[in-house]
């Protein structure tokens, strides 16, 4: 069924596609975590009206420890953001004199900007005393205490509303709007070598050592991510966040890690997909490593992530791919 035009809203009920794919690739270990969410909750802020959730989480550090950051990440995220959205959100940092100021799009604005910076927050104040060791919460567990500090993960989270695409980044994870043909990026990786980010790296006394790659302390080649506590102040989990109104323009939107585009530009990706979404239903079967040759697929959206994921693998990707392909023209119906 092909989605109404943004203005007129998504029929009630109505949730879009959304294909997914996830493979460790040519990694030994499998650090990507991925979460889905389709009509997580229907808070206040969206009019009461329901929100779809989904996110990728790229670990590091955790490569022999269990349960990894992106995996906490992926059981909890989702959790924290909806127990936010549910609390009181008269509740605003902004004076009533600001609050006059601003238009009603721009409350709302900032009110799910301060949701998902609360969120994350607490995102990282959990991965930070949770000992991936043992997975004990808290730092009684008796695992050396140093385990605690060592692990981190990068994350990119889209809400999507029957109006409004909401991206939340923190790291070198990265979402793209497909738009009328064109490849609209929605999220900007936190590079150490980024203006801004050096600049806040090196007021807080750090240093950005160029070392295959520009890195925080000489360590880590990207400037945000949740966990990682040997590295603060330097690095930071607060999400950079965009807004983004639907058009009927809008095509598919496509959250990857960095294992697809390190070997994929936005502009390819996205015509790959568009691609896949004008095939006929179960037309398309490409194999990928851990799906099987000739699998058929749920949905055009679930074979264009996995034709993605093939692509990368054939490009000689280095990295695990993790791939989420959300079709904005059609929907499916949510009883």
């Amino acid at each position: 069924m092909e989605s109404a035009a943004a203005a007129s809203h998504t029929a009630a009920g109505a949730r879009p596609m959304i294909g997914a794919i996830s493979v460790s690739g040519r990694q030994r270990v499998m650090e990507d975590a991925i979460s889905i969410r389709p009509n997580l909750c229907s808070p206040e802020i969206n009019s009461w009206r329901p929100v779809d959730f989904f996110a990728i989480y790229d670990g590091h550090g955790g490569r022999h420890v269990n349960p990894t950051v992106a995996s906490l990440c992926s059981e909890r995220m989702h959790v924290i953001l909806e127990e936010e959205l549910n609390a009181d959100m008269s509740g605003s940092s902004s004076s009533s004199g600001e609050r006059r100021r601003l238009s009603e799009g721009q409350r709302t604005e900032e009110a799910w900007k301060r949701v998902l910076r609360s969120c994350f927050l607490r995102m990282d104040e959990m991965a930070s005393c949770t000992c991936p060791e043992c997975g004990t919460v808290g730092y009684q567990c008796g695992c050396p205490p140093d385990t605690l500090s060592l692990t981190g993960s990068t994350a990119v989270v889209t809400i999507l509303t029957d109006e409004t695409i909401i991206v939340a980044n923190c790291g070198d994870l990265r979402a793209v709007l497909s738009h009328g043909g064109s490849a609209i990026p929605l999220s900007y990786d936190h590079k150490p070598d980024r203006q801004e980010e050096r600049a806040r790296i090196e007021a807080c006394g750090g240093q950005v050592v160029f070392a295959d790659g520009a890195r925080v302390e000489g360590i880590l080649a990207m400037s945000r991510a949740i966990g990682d506590n040997y590295l603060k102040p330097y690095m930071t989990s607060e999400p950079e966040i965009t807004f983004t109104k639907r058009e009927p323009e809008d095509e598919c939107l496509i959250l990857a890690s960095d294992g697809l585009w390190d070997v994929l530009s936005s502009v390819m990706a996205c015509a790959v997909a568009r691609e896949c979404l004008r095939e006929e239903e179960h037309s398309f079967s490409p194999w990928v490593e851990g799906v099987g040759e000739g699998a058929m697929f749920s949905s055009r959206s679930a074979s264009a992530a996995a034709l993605l994921t093939r692509l990368a693998l054939g490009r000689n990707s280095c990295d695990n791919i993790s791939v989420i392909v959300v079709d904005l023209k059609r929907n499916h119906t949510v009883l």
